[in-house]
């Protein structure tokens, strides 16, 4: 099961965390920047092969000691079609270097469209004889929210495919509370989703104890973090919010079990625009990024403890 090979790569790193892959072109160093658009112009396929070699930079400074990276599609979608091959790029260096990716798609229809995502994120096209893999995640992050319509059409491909998928749960956002707080009787509408993750799982159990099925829970919201992981022993929580939004490793702790498992928290400003924050020379954008990856890792471990499979 897809989310097994992401927790070994936590195990193996002792690092329960992800790098957010969400490229704004002001976050590209200059020279970077310049060399693009002195081959390509500055043209959206200049910018996006600027955003390529950051990219790589950042994937080849981090890969021995982070375990997965989290590409978001909406950064490279606003490129065009230059954009989109970057982001495909950007996935299969990734995968080249031995990390876990996330592509963070927020996906959210029914039927046939939702197999189409499906396809297009998770499995495979056939064309006359040939097969092609469109794109090179190891899982998405989908929308839940018009219930198994959207979710079903998944579960199919990521048992073909041995891919997973994170469900809008609980998110970082402010403004969540104003639906996913809600409550339906005693129960919030976050933890009816929650509820249905576990039940959704149940077609992709994993060998650690979680399912292929996991959840997007934020670290704004310890509380719920708590409390969701008392109630949703098998999902496994890909935690935004970290850093840059204002939660604290403290504040993520108890999304983890006894064995030091059950999530894998991002950063992604914090990790990508590290150099800026240090005032160091641009051209040492990667070095800053390993030293902020290294930090967030001890802070977190120190909450965490030992990682371990079983």
């Amino acid at each position: 099961m897809s989310l097994d090979l992401l927790m070994e790569a936590i195990e193996r790193t002792q690092n329960p965390t992800v790098a957010g892959l969400d490229p704004k072109l002001d976050f590209v160093p200059e020279y970077i920047k310049e060399k693009a658009f002195n081959k390509y112009g500055e043209t959206l396929k200049g910018a996006a092969k600027a955003i390529l070699e950051y990219n790589k930079g950042l994937i080849d400074a981090l890969h021995e000691i982070v375990p997965a990276v989290k590409p978001q599609a909406a950064y490279y979608e606003m490129y065009g079609t230059a954009g989109m091959k970057t982001l495909y790029k950007t996935q299969e260096y990734a995968r080249s270097r031995g990390m876990y990716v996330i592509t963070d798609g927020k996906r959210n229809d029914i039927g046939t469209t939702m197999e189409a995502y499906a396809a297009a994120h998770l499995g495979k096209i056939k064309v006359g004889k040939e097969e092609y893999t469109p794109f090179m995640g190891d899982a998405l992050t989908v929308n839940g929210y018009l219930g198994s319509d959207g979710i079903n059409p998944l579960l199919k491909v990521c048992k073909e495919n041995d891919k997973g998928i994170f469900v809008l749960v609980k998110t970082s956002n402010p403004s969540s509370g104003e639906l996913q707080d809600l409550k339906i009787g005693d129960v919030t509408v976050y933890e009816h989703m929650g509820n249905m993750c576990e039940k959704w799982g149940q077609e992709l159990m994993g060998k650690y104890g979680y399912s292929g099925v996991g959840a997007v829970v934020g670290a704004t919201y310890p509380e719920q973090i708590a409390e969701l992981r008392e109630k949703l022993p098998h999902t496994f929580f890909l935690i935004p919010g970290y850093g840059a939004q204002g939660a604290s490793a403290k504040d993520i702790a108890a999304a983890f079990d006894k064995n030091g498992l059950g999530g894998i928290v991002n950063s992604s400003r914090g990790i990508m625009c590290a150099y800026k924050k240090e005032g160091c020379d641009e051209r040492d954008y990667a070095g800053a990024a390993f030293r902020e990856a290294m930090r967030m890792r001890d802070e977190i471990m120190g909450f965490v403890g030992e990682i371990k499979l079983s």
